[in-house]
């Protein structure tokens, strides 16, 4: 097993690894909508926005483990605001992947997240064996 911190991406809000890699799967840990480097920024309160910020944190982390989007087979998301955002979400979580490639996915309303954030993503990847 690989345990990973990616240099350029957000500052863990708790004690966490960015990624675990165990055999083929990479279990990405969940992002926030926080900026990498700034740690104290602001989080903007647009579902939307908050979306993007959170898919740009993930690609950091795949692509500083050498992988992309089409390495990914689930992901799981969470909202705070469950029955108003579901739709603004799908609209921009959907259009980081091919039509006819989504991976696997649960998306679970929950009470609060970290840094008041109103939605979070993690991920499962795989590494296909190198040729």
């Amino acid at each position: 097993m690989s345990f990973y911190m990616v240099s350029n991406a957000p500052e863990p809000v708790a004690t966490f690894s960015h990624a675990v890699e165990a055999g083929s799967f990479v279990h990405v840990t969940g992002q926030m909508p926080t900026y990498p480097g700034e740690p104290e920024r602001l989080i903007a309160n647009d579902i939307k926005e908050q979306t993007h910020r959170v898919m740009a944190n993930l690609h950091i982390v795949l692509k500083g483990l050498g992988l992309e989007w089409s390495n990914v087979v689930r992901a799981g998301a969470y909202l705070t605001n469950f029955e108003d955002d579901y739709a603004s979400f799908n609209e921009i979580y959907s259009s980081y992947f091919p039509a006819d490639r989504l991976p696997a996915r649960t998306c679970i309303g929950v009470t609060a997240l970290a840094r008041g954030a109103r939605v979070e993503v993690d991920l499962v990847a795989f590494r296909p064996a190198a040729q």
